[in-house]
């Protein structure tokens, strides 16, 4: 076999290979065995009709289409090999030339990695927010728990904001009670916003047995979108009574005994959720500086194939686990579709040059990923993903993602690099000392990568890097 390489652009190329006929003795033995398990031929027990009765019923063309289809992926992965082609994605195949019994060639255009130059990232400076936690801070904190741990007693009152009243619902449409329109003793706070939009106005000065009508635009159901007349009747109204803050209260909702202690340790937990916000933030300003200074081609077709991926994660996942569609999205977002076609593009833009330049580092760098680091990271994973570490882990195997894993941790131990070589300082210009955690960085990464998709498939640019998959010609 003869093979040859042209590069059309900086991320793809056409290989043009020449296969000798005789090279092709495996697969025409194996396109005879198999049509012969496929046909019957009267006089010749199946599985035992000779190649030239073959050629003579069906065709010597049939046997060739068939053996070429079976050796191609093979010539095509020697010529990718012989050519050390980091490919991406399948080719696209044209058979140029196919004499019986003399050669066989062909052409496959595909897209391959780029060669990145890593630009000298010592010098990137960002500033990040200051870790400040102020008494605002903590007495919003400490008011919070408080206000999951009020109690409700019923009042023989008007309704006002901050109560919870008990209501009975019905809504009609043109005049018709829905069938979904129709609720009984549901529980609403005033003033939360939970439920329908007028409702506050509504029960506001209603006591218990008062009732009123207005009018709403429903927001789900069969009538979802629709103005709809609905009636609302009060039941109940009861005062929400906020416990006492004292030490009695802290031994109630935690497991210190005075309310100094509480917060104190409420300052303690918003210091460090702060830091790791710190710390977030100046990993994800340290990979946009980073990425301002290399120059990355981006293949066509994978950028368009990840535009798709996260296109139909976010309708056929996310958005359908809300029960919503696209249309009704960005009318919530507020977007055109042309201004979030423009987003996704961006964000897919943003997340190939991420693998991109992080993978060159790992590479650099010779970045290796130990059993232990891969470990934590799947912990983290399945963590966010709801799942069970066993459960995570027989789904990443099965599905065949333990590269991708992998694949995670190495680039966010090349942005902890990148992060410990820069200037980081915070808005009151001071120096801020990072926590050498390369798994939140993977986080970092895995969050560029994946803006607007499912986390959980490796993407496109992973997926497409087997070179030896099957070749479609």
């Amino acid at each position: 076999m003869k093979s040859a390489v042209e590069t059309l652009n900086p991320t793809r190329v056409r290989l043009t290979v020449e296969v000798p006929f005789e090279e092709l003795k495996d697969s025409l033995d194996a396109a005879y065995k198999k049509i012969n398990q496929q046909v019957t031929v009267k006089g010749f027990r199946k599985g035992k009709i000779p190649a030239r009765v073959i050629d003579q019923r069906f065709g010597r063309g049939a046997v060739l289409e068939e053996a070429v289809n079976d050796a191609l992926p093979k010539f095509y992965t020697e010529a990718v090999n012989e050519g050390e082609l980091n490919v991406l994605g399948q080719p696209d195949v044209d058979i140029t030339e196919l004499k019986d019994g003399e050669l066989l060639a062909f052409t496959a255009e595909v897209d391959i990695r780029p060669v990145i130059e890593i630009p000298d990232y010592s010098g990137i400076e960002v500033t990040v927010d200051s870790v400040e936690v102020t008494d605002e801070d903590i007495e919003k904190s400490v008011e919070e728990l408080r206000d999951r741990f009020a109690s409700t007693n019923p009042v023989e009152r008007a309704a006002v904001e901050g109560d919870v009243v008990t209501i009975d619902l019905e809504a009609k449409v043109d005049g018709e009670v829905l069938p979904d329109g129709v609720a009984s003793a549901v529980q609403y706070t005033i003033g939360s916003g939970e439920l329908l939009d007028g409702i506050d106005e509504a029960v506001t000065g209603l006591e218990a047995g008062g009732e009123a009508t207005f009018t709403s635009e429903l927001k789900g159901g069969t009538a979802e979108g629709k103005a709809a007349e609905v009636t609302v009747k009060v039941t109940q109204v009861a005062a929400r009574e906020l416990p006492e803050l004292d030490d009695e209260f802290a031994q109630m909702a935690s497991e210190f005994d005075t309310l100094d202690e509480l917060k104190a340790d409420s300052r303690k937990r918003l210091e460090n959720m702060k830091q790791y916000d710190q710390a977030t933030q100046a990993q994800e300003r340290v990979l946009d500086e980073l990425l301002k200074l290399a120059e990355v081609p981006i293949p066509e077709k994978l950028l368009a194939d990840e535009i798709n991926t996260r296109k139909h994660n976010l309708e056929h996942h996310q958005l359908g686990q809300m029960g919503l569609d696209l249309a009704k999205y960005l009318e919530i977002q507020g977007k055109t579709e042309e201004e979030f076609d423009a987003e996704t593009k961006e964000q897919a833009v943003k997340g190939i040059k991420t693998q991109f330049i992080l993978d060159e580092l790992v590479t650099k760098e010779k970045l290796n990923v130990n059993q232990e680091e891969l470990t934590e990271h799947l912990m983290r994973r399945a963590q966010s993903s709801g799942m069970s570490p066993d459960q995570f882990a027989q789904a990443v195997v099965e599905g065949g993602q333990v590269p991708m894993l992998v694949g995670e941790v190495a680039r966010g131990k090349a942005l902890a690099v990148v992060v410990e070589a820069a200037k980081v300082v915070d808005t009151n210009g001071e120096p801020v000392e990072l926590d050498d955690d390369e798994d939140e960085t993977a986080e970092t990464v895995e969050a560029s990568s994946d803006d607007a998709g499912d986390a959980a498939p490796a993407s496109d640019a992973e997926q497409g890097e087997d070179k030896g998959g099957k070749t479609e010609a």
